[in-house]
């Protein structure tokens, strides 16, 4: 009896041992696949990082390199040390640039982020028709060359141009100047067309993340008496927090590195008042050929830029 229990107890063991063989097996022909592809995953990221460190990661460590050389474009460069940077901070013209561009992210990042969110409290969940035509109206000035707008407003800003027309038209005529000419409020002037041309984008992005909320939020606020206006603050800017975010990253990242828009309406006229880094990184490099002090301040510049938007990114992180 026990040789025929022992006859019929032996062959599944030996099925059960090829069988584990055969698992063991198909666990080793899996992994040249997941290698495989891992691999064929690199190739299809290759192109877009290669062009990332060609276009971006390269021409920022160049400019590193570069900030601490004596330069012009031409002869052979020599090494400077620390000489370049100190000739910058030494420069009260860096300190004046960098607190226009701090004035500028008031008009082009705070003050388009609260149009932007009365905008979105205007038109969320009611429907209008000819919706979609507004929507394409506020988003315009973001596919405009920014030197086409600034050229635009130029006229529009000049001593007969629309806006001085339009003061004279509801009888406030004596206030009417050259605006960016002024030298008290061509900052201002500047500002407000960064305003004009941000809002839009702040009301894309807010509207799109609003329109992520749950319905049955703003049903349950309805049902415990709140107005529009409790149901905005407490419903609709919560949920957009995450927009907020990043339309104040964009923007201040705008008012910052400003250039174009600068360039084609005051080239930091009247008399250094709407000077911004970025305009003088381009005087020293192509002006005055002084590429190794243009570099270091594009480096200052890349610093400021980054410790603003690591701020931003701090104050308004998710608790949770």
């Amino acid at each position: 009896m026990a040789r025929d229990l022992t006859t019929s107890i032996s062959p599944p063991r030996a099925t059960s041992a090829r069988g584990g063989e055969r698992a063991a097996g198909s666990r080793r022909v899996r992994r040249p696949h997941w290698r495989g592809g891992r691999a064929r995953g690199w190739l299809y990221v290759f192109p877009a990082l290669a062009v990332y460190l060609g276009f971006a990661i390269w021409p920022a460590l160049n400019t590193l390199r570069l900030s601490f050389l004596n330069w012009d474009g031409i002869l052979p460069a020599t090494s400077a040390g620390l000489d370049n940077y100190i000739k910058i901070f030494r420069d009260s013209a860096l300190y004046e640039a960098i607190l226009h561009s701090l004035v500028l992210i008031v008009f082009f990042s705070f003050i388009p982020i609260c149009v932007g969110l009365f905008m979105t409290a205007l038109l969320m969940g009611k429907v209008r028709r000819g919706m979609t035509f507004f929507r394409i109206v506020f988003f315009l000035p973001q596919v405009l060359p920014l030197v086409a707008v600034g050229i635009t407003w130029r006229w529009l800003y000049s001593d007969t141009g629309v806006v001085n027309q339009l003061l004279d038209l509801v009888g406030l005529g004596g206030i009417t100047r050259a605006w960016l000419g002024d030298y008290q409020l061509a900052l201002v002037a500047l500002g407000f067309i960064g305003t004009w041309a941000m809002s839009g984008l702040c009301m894309m992005l807010f509207l799109a993340g609003a329109q992520k909320i749950d319905p049955s939020l703003y049903e349950a606020a309805t049902l415990d008496g709140a107005n529009s206006w409790r149901q905005f603050l407490h419903v609709t800017l919560p949920g957009v927090r995450k927009e907020i975010t990043i339309a104040g990253v964009i923007t201040t990242i705008a008012a910052l590195a400003s250039f174009d828009l600068v360039f084609t309406t005051t080239n930091g006229g009247p008399a250094g008042q709407t000077n911004v880094p970025a305009l003088l990184v381009y005087r020293l490099a192509f002006n005055e050929g002084d590429i190794g002090g243009a570099s270091a301040l594009a480096v200052v510049l890349t610093v400021l830029v980054i410790a603003v938007v690591s701020a931003i990114r701090y104050f308004t992180r998710d608790e949770s």
